[in-house]
Parts: structure tokens; sequence; C-alpha cells
């Protein structure tokens, strides 16, 4: 079975490996689901993979298969399995569990144990396979009527997670009411959280670099959310206008962007950092006394929030179900650019490396 992968470690090494066909049997307790992949996600973090900028093989391999942005079909399943059947739809979560009390209790994205395990991210195979197979606990059901956007299930989850997890926390000020948000990157994460904040009645103000961005700026429209082009419009500027924000979800990439967002966050305020860094960059210009200052005085918040478990996953598909009938047609224009099959790596990474396509996906049935 052809599987795209990576020699972890060796940048741009991205090239088609092969892999033995998935058994039911491999997952205990008659719990096993086996699933045809439809469709692959591609983004940034497969990207900063195949730059050897982290990522490890399982054990036993020398590479690593890419892909942890799934949607599938389900073809069979255990004994023990009754939340999925053959011919559902369905997606599959990312984190896989350690040994903390954390991983026991199925809360393994906030697991305690310092070597983490991921599907196509770190020491577990990914998705982008013709067929896998996966425990039930893992797979999540996704609506026939979500079948054009269900590749969208795992950034979802990223989304759905980030801002449980500003609510949940805020509930230290027992009344926390945010009117304006910013959300800061006009890529997926940050589109698809635009729109849950805009289904939560919050007034959105997505910001990015880019000027003239056309397709982001009339998905943000679409969703009833404004585009703010910093380059354009600085955030002094739009701080003057519209005050500070009560809710800032990073999603740039950017480590710069995630420190600067701290400045301009408003008291009792939540900033939840998204964006996974793997280079090595400083600040130097960082303000950091005021910073300080004004975070202890103001009663601010930062929550770090990584890949969900399958309640997150369960959010994020009801929440791009309701985008859809609030918003409709709007979801499925962040599907820029797919591509036929695994055949060419190279293809794919330049896709990702020239950074104009919103959103890169892989059709493999």
């Amino acid at each position: 079975m052809k599987a795209l992968a990576v020699r972890a470690g060796v940048k741009h090494s991205a090239h088609v490996a092969d892999l033995p066909e998935p058994r039911l049997e491999e997952i205990p307790g008659g719990r096993g689901v086996l699933v045809r992949t439809l469709q692959v996600g591609v983004d940034a973090t497969d990207q900063e993979i195949d730059e050897a900028l982290y990522g490890r093989a399982p054990e036993g391999f020398d590479f690593l298969v890419l892909g942890h942005e799934v949607f599938g079909q389900v073809e069979a399943v255990g004994p023990n399995v009754d939340h999925v059947k053959p011919g559902d739809y369905c997606t599959c979560t990312v984190r896989r569990p350690g040994p903390t009390i954390y991983d026991k209790i199925g809360r393994n994205d906030i697991t305690g144990h310092e070597e983490y395990y991921e599907r196509g991210i770190n020491l577990r195979h990914g998705y982008m396979t013709s067929k896998f197979v996966d425990d039930a606990e893992f797979i999540v059901k996704v609506p026939v009527g979500m079948k054009e956007i269900g590749v969208l299930s795992e950034p979802a989850s990223v989304c759905a997670k980030a801002i449980e997890q500003a609510y949940l926390a805020q509930q230290r000020l027992q009344v926390w009411e945010p009117k304006v948000a910013w959300v800061t990157g006009s890529g997926q994460i940050g589109l698809l959280t635009t729109m849950m904040l805009r289904l939560r009645g919050l007034q959105v103000y997505t910001l990015a670099r880019t000027p003239n961005p056309g397709l982001k700026e009339e998905i943000c429209r679409g969703y009833g959310a404004t585009y703010v082009s910093t380059k354009e419009t600085p955030v002094e500027e739009l701080v003057k206008k519209t005050g500070r924000p009560d809710l800032i979800v990073e999603a740039t990439g950017s480590s710069h962007v995630a420190f600067e967002a701290m400045r301009y966050l408003n008291l009792n305020g939540a900033l939840v950092w998204t964006s996974v860094t793997g280079g090595s960059k400083t600040l130097s210009d960082f303000p950091s006394d005021k910073v300080n200052l004004e975070w202890v005085l103001g009663n601010k918040l930062l929550v770090g929030s990584v890949n969900g478990n399958r309640t997150h996953f369960a959010k994020g598909i009801a929440d791009m179900a309701l985008g859809e009938v609030m918003f409709p047609g709007v979801t499925k224009k962040i599907l820029t650019t797919p591509v036929q099959g695994i055949d060419d790596p190279k293809k794919i990474m330049s896709l990702l490396a020239e950074g104009t396509h919103l959103k890169v996906y892989v059709n493999m049935a």
C-alpha cells in the first residue's frame, strides 16, 4: 500500500513509501474500524515536518507517514463497535494516549507526558494512505450532508477547542461576556475560528498582512466578519476604531505575532495561542515590562491550545454544520486546491511552499 512519507529529520525528503495493508485484527478487543481514505488535508505542519523542523518516525521505521487531517468512509468494523457502521463518513483524531492520568481518562490532548504521540506528526504514522485502521475511540462520524467539507473536520476541532478553552478558563471571572474578538491569521484555522466566533455573536475582526486578499476577505464577509490588512490598517489604528479586543485567537504560525498580540488585549481578556512554531526566532524589541504590568493589573489570560480530543472534533463538526445553515456555501470556499493522489510528493510540498493556496488537500480515493 502506497503512502506519502518523509524521512524524519531529513530536509525535503517527501517520498512515496510502502506500508502493509491495515487489518481490523490490529486493534484489540474487537474495537477496530477500517477506513477507506477519501481526502487528506495538508498544511504548514506537513511542510515544517518536511523541512525537518520537528517530527519523528514510529519505532521500527525510518520514515513517518504524513497526513493528520483525514476524511474517509468506514469499510468494516469490529464486533464491539456500534457508533459507526460500514458506509458511514468519518474523520479521526490526531493525538494518541501516553502514560499520564490525562491519557487514561481520554484527555490525551492535554497529556502531561513530555513525549507526545500524534498521527502524521510525531511517533505515529498519519493518514496519507489508501486505507487505515484505528480504535473506535478515535473515530468520529461525519454527517453525510457535510461530505463536501468533511476534510476540514480536524482544523475545525482545533478552533472549537481553542474557543472552548478560553471560555472555560474565563469562568474564573464569574461573568465574562466578550463582545469584540480578533483572529490573527486568515488561513484555514483563522477563517474557521472567525465563523465559530460569529456563531457566538461576537464582533469579529480577522487580521492578516495581505492587502486586497480577494477570497479570504470574501469568506470573512460571508461570515459577517471584517477582514483587516495590517499593512493597510495599523493595529494601533484598529484599536482606536474598535476598542481593545476581549478575546484574541492567534493563528498565524508566527511567534512574533503571537507575542505582539499580548500588547492589545483588553482588561480581563483572553488570548489563545494555536500556532506551533518550530524555528529559533527571538524577540529583541518586545516591551516586556509594560506588558507584564498591564497583564498582572488587568487580570489577563494566556492559554495554549493544541490538537483536540473526540469531543472537540464533534464540536467542530457541529459548528461547521450550523455554519452551513447560517452562512450557506461559505466554508466550502476554503477548499481551494485539490491534488489527485500522492504520486508527486514534490508537487504537494511545492504548493504548500508557494503560500498562495488557501487550502491544499489530496483526493486519495
